[in-house]
């Protein structure tokens, strides 16, 4: 093999650089404008001219043509719009993003698993029980325990191994999962000049990449609810946006239920990502709401849920993306409900949180 060396491109790597931050800032715009390419583009513009992004060697111009270049956005009927491949660009780049967060602190400890056989080796270790696999064992520690024997009984250190000294491995088992991921769109993601929504949906898209990836045989739906819950594709994530709506999570949660119904894996869960208590119910077709406190029939309807969920097994995580005190009581009670898990995720550090919890979530070592 031939290796070839050349001197050090200090401006190259400059460049690389800068056009690799651009592209992050530029997805993080698409994001937050809901997947409209123009407008992000014209944001991008506007920061450009005021803090001097571009000069005359990389214009604004060819940093759409570069766009063009590597399909990721298309003219339209006149209008920019995101391809396949942008859509695609904009879910690696929330992983990225992430991962960087991960590698620089991590987000805590969670649910400490089962201990038991099958799948892959850690370093704790147990007594032998038969049938158990005959590569678990540690032999290290095994002679170790006959040498300690011998020397107690006979007063030498000869070696007769038995079934009595021998020790295995500990294994931790990986389970496929089937998760369904709820995102709160109503008015209050966005009110009082807070956008929690871009958050929700970067950890959204950057969880729909990990397990595209990374675990494909698990599966990932996307719900939404307002007044009401719906699903949506993967590929629709960027488009999201907010509307006038209440908060309906007990419509959210049956939703999810009905979608975790059809899957066959092992593992099934909810993630939760919120930021108000709820507010709204559907009775009867007409929807019943109450903005103001912890109305008690909106509320025991919702618990009703977590409920449901704990007997079929699905485990709920809730992110709390903001400290208010009805949404924690909520919470509180819901969670203890459920048996589930709740964190409050500032807006920075979601995807982090929900990235170590799914991890987790995959790993548990059976007995």
């Amino acid at each position: 093999m031939d290796f070839r060396y050349s001197k050090w491109d200090e401006r190259l790597t400059r460049n690389i650089n800068f056009l690799k931050n651009l592209l992050s800032l530029y997805n993080r715009l698409l994001l937050m404008t809901d997947g409209d390419v123009d407008e992000a583009l014209r944001a991008l513009e506007e920061l450009g001219e005021r803090f001097g992004f571009f000069n005359p060697n990389f214009s604004m111009d060819d940093f759409k043509k570069h766009l063009k270049e590597q399909d990721a956005i298309q003219e339209v009927n006149g209008k920019n719009v995101l391809t396949r491949r942008g859509e695609r660009m904009i879910r690696q780049d929330s992983l990225d993003r992430i991962f960087s967060a991960l590698a620089k602190d991590s987000a805590g400890e969670h649910r400490v698993p089962k201990t038991g056989s099958g799948g892959e080796k850690i370093t704790e270790t147990r007594p032998y029980v038969f049938g158990d696999n005959i590569s678990d064992i540690d032999f290290l520690s095994s002679v170790r325990n006959s040498v300690r024997r011998r020397r107690g009984e006979w007063g030498d250190e000869g070696l007769n191994l038995t079934e009595d000294d021998l020790e295995v491995f500990e294994t931790e088992h990986s389970s496929s999962c089937a998760t369904v991921l709820l995102i709160d769109v109503s008015h209050s993601m966005i009110l009082y000049g807070e956008d929690r929504i871009t958050p929700a949906k970067q950890a959204a898209l950057a969880l729909a990449e990990l397990i595209l990836t990374r675990y494909p045989k698990d599966s990932l739906h996307v719900v939404l609810f307002g007044d009401d819950a719906w699903e949506v594709k993967i590929r629709d994530i960027p488009y999201a946006s907010v509307g006038p709506y209440h908060t309906n999570t007990k419509a959210a949660l049956q939703l999810g239920q009905r979608i975790l119904a059809r899957q066959k894996h092992v593992n099934k869960q909810i993630f939760m990502i919120t930021d108000g208590k709820p507010s709204a119910v559907l009775e009867g077709g007409r929807l019943y709401k109450n903005a103001f406190g912890l109305d008690p029939k909106i509320v025991n309807k919702t618990l009703d849920e977590a409920v449901q969920c704990r007997r079929k097994r699905i485990s709920i995580t809730t992110f709390m993306v903001t400290q208010d005190p009805y949404l924690v009581r909520f919470v509180e009670r819901f969670t203890q409900l459920n048996k589930g898990r709740a964190y409050f995720a500032d807006l920075e550090n979601l995807g982090s949180y929900l990235f170590v919890d799914y991890n987790q979530n995959r790993r548990k070592r059976v007995n």
